[in-house]
């Protein structure tokens, strides 16, 4: 039977029907209102929710893969909560509250079975809202490394640069440091060329920096710089570091490759060796010809 507190429509229309339903008036008077306030949220939703998060969405700039899974959220949180009010506005809150119960016991019990999942949602939502990543970047984590090529709200799929698929864990990704090497619009390199301790310099210095200005893909600002940053066992170490625009993986691989093959060209060139580890055997004893080791015949 409808609520002490049903509004007068409802009760007109009780009385409407009396004539022609008899007992069954109040059953089919509370499920119309169940059926109008449902009819309610969905038109709500559609007129006045629809346009408020894409508003709300644009405003936050999220892509479209991430628009989807957050929609089907609000469009639960509003359908659950019309389905809540039309019981109510119905008159079966003691089923309503059956319901709760029942519901509170199954989300608990829930909620311990599936913790992972429920872990990698949140962290999913994480990854939506903060943006670390987007899809077609190129990633880096746990000695892991490929670009994205979706993102839901339990895993992330990414595609290895050997075309190998991996399913990762949306909380494997925000537990631990990611590197995102092209998010920005530009990425630094840096390279180490190892000369003889004989060559000069200043030369190899004017050399790297050359062939840096040189190549097309390789910004001129910020300049390229080299600086000498080891004293190794066999060779002078000198950093050339060289910054590149708008940075993708293949960018990256053929850049540098083209540029470190540059280098070594003119430094072949202009008689600069690079010199390969060398080792020197030593012993407290003259050394011996290695026949005399034999003995006699």
């Amino acid at each position: 039977m409808g609520a002490p507190g049903d509004g007068g429509a409802v009760v007109a229309l009780s009385g409407a029907l009396d004539p022609y339903l008899g007992p069954a008036t109040d059953i089919v008077t509370d499920a119309a209102v169940f059926l109008v306030v449902i009819v309610a949220t969905y038109l709500f939703y559609k007129s006045v929710v629809t346009s408020l998060v894409r508003r709300v969405f644009d405003r936050r700039g999220l892509d479209e893969h991430a628009r989807r899974p957050l929609q089907k959220i609000v469009a639960f949180l509003v359908l659950f909560a019309g389905v809540t009010a039309a019981f109510g506005a119905a008159g079966y809150q003691g089923f309503l509250r059956s319901l709760a119960t029942i519901a509170a016991a199954a989300t608990l019990a829930i909620g311990f079975a599936l913790q992972d999942v429920i872990k990698n949602f949140v962290a999913g939502v994480f990854i939506y809202t903060d943006k670390p990543f987007r899809i077609g970047d190129w990633i880096e984590w746990n000695d892991n490394s490929g670009v994205v090529e979706d993102i839901s709200f339990r895993v992330t799929r990414v595609r290895t640069f050997d075309n190998e698929l991996l399913t990762v864990p949306n909380h494997a990704l925000t537990s631990d440091v990611v590197k995102n090497p092209v998010a920005k619009r530009t990425l630094r390199l840096k390279f180490v060329f190892g000369i003889d301790y004989e060559d000069d310099v200043e030369t190899a210095t004017e050399i790297i920096v050359e062939e840096a200005e040189k190549s097309d893909a390789i910004l001129d600002e910020p300049a390229p710089s080299v600086r000498l940053t080891e004293l190794a066992d066999s060779y002078v170490g000198l950093q050339s570091r060289i910054w590149i625009d708008d940075p993708s993986r293949a960018d990256f691989v053929k850049t540098r490759a083209d540029y470190v093959k540059a280098v070594k060209e003119r430094f072949d060139e202009e008689g600069i060796s690079i010199p390969f580890p060398q080792r020197t055997v030593s012993g407290r004893n003259s050394w011996t010809d290695p026949s005399s080791f034999g003995g006699g015949d």
